[in-house]
């Protein structure tokens, strides 16, 4: 493969990997819609609709279903606490700390991945990759805190280090996923497969089951499971195994930004001058961080 058709490669690649941010940016919409389900029964229910998914596209294209569940044990470690721990530490953050503080702390993630991507063989972090993800964990802060008080007490310790957990979960998975570039992409629905079981087992031991009140509540679950808890996840993968690293997790600030967007444009928010200032900063940093792959396609 030449340089070029490399270069050409990793941005198609990139590209996929953005498609995942986007469809994250509907989550919170979609969420709100869906009121009268629990939050360990909408996990299991999404996730099983995104299992589903991929193995009926596996049946369309004459693959085997079981040869995607054949994967080795470390795929298999990293691929369920990616994808079931996170959303469980995530819940059990929200449980047990505010959620704006909550949040804010779940949104180290993407400045996490562009950190730890150093560690990856071949990748370098310049001045600009830093700058442009600080631009984005200060534009989400002053989103996130805009949305009400933000001030942190200890008394929620438990939930503040769950919330850790969650962000070093989430960028621990994406980035290590570069390590598994040898695993195919389908894998991800049999995490998917895994997660909605063990999102199951949680749900009756926790929880008690209430379905959708009505029609549009079901098609909020249906958009879930085959959007941002469907696609996104392999769209991610493929980005994360070929794409830019550095600029995935600089870009991935755009989703909180464009999830307030999309609830102010539907009428469950109000466009003020924290949003606005938050989208200055969001907008600037993934140009800022994204820089060397537009001038030179990724290459360095």
């Amino acid at each position: 493969m030449t340089v070029s058709t490399a270069a050409q490669s990793k941005l198609r690649a990139t590209l996929i990997g953005t498609i995942a941010i986007l469809l994250w940016a509907s989550l919170a919409l979609f969420t709100t819609l869906t009121p009268s389900v629990p939050a360990l029964q909408l996990t299991a229910m999404t996730f099983s609709l995104s299992a589903l998914a991929a193995i009926a596209m596996w049946l369309l294209r004459g693959d085997g279903v079981l040869k995607h569940f054949r994967l080795a044990p470390a795929a298999w470690a990293l691929g369920v606490c990616g994808l079931f721990g996170y959303h469980a530490l995530y819940f059990l953050a929200l449980k047990l700390a505010p959620p704006l503080e909550a949040s804010l702390i779940n949104y180290l993630w993407p400045l996490l991945i562009v950190l730890f991507s150093a560690l990856l063989p071949g990748e370098r972090l310049r001045w600009f990759h830093l700058a442009g993800a600080a631009c984005g964990l200060v534009g989400t802060v002053i989103l996130i805190a805009g949305k009400g008080e933000l001030g942190f007490d200890w008394r929620f310790a438990a939930g503040y280090a769950a919330a850790f957990a969650c962000a070093f979960t989430w960028s621990g998975y994406s980035v290590l996923s570069r390590r598994f570039a040898t695993v195919p992409t389908d894998a991800v629905g049999a995490f998917c497969a895994a997660t909605a079981v063990l999102s199951w087992i949680g749900h009756f031991m926790f929880e008690t089951t209430a379905w959708p009140a009505d029609l549009p509540e079901w098609a909020a679950v249906i958009a879930l499971g085959l959007g941002p808890v469907g696609l996104a996840f392999f769209c991610w993968d493929h980005g994360m195994k070929r794409g830019d690293v550095r600029a995935l997790g600089t870009m991935a600030y755009a989703a909180p930004l464009l999830s307030t967007l999309l609830l102010i444009l539907f009428g469950q928010g109000a466009l003020t001058l924290p949003v606005i200032a938050a989208c200055a900063l969001i907008v600037g940093g993934a140009v800022l961080g994204t820089a060397d792959l537009r001038s030179h396609g990724g290459r360095r």
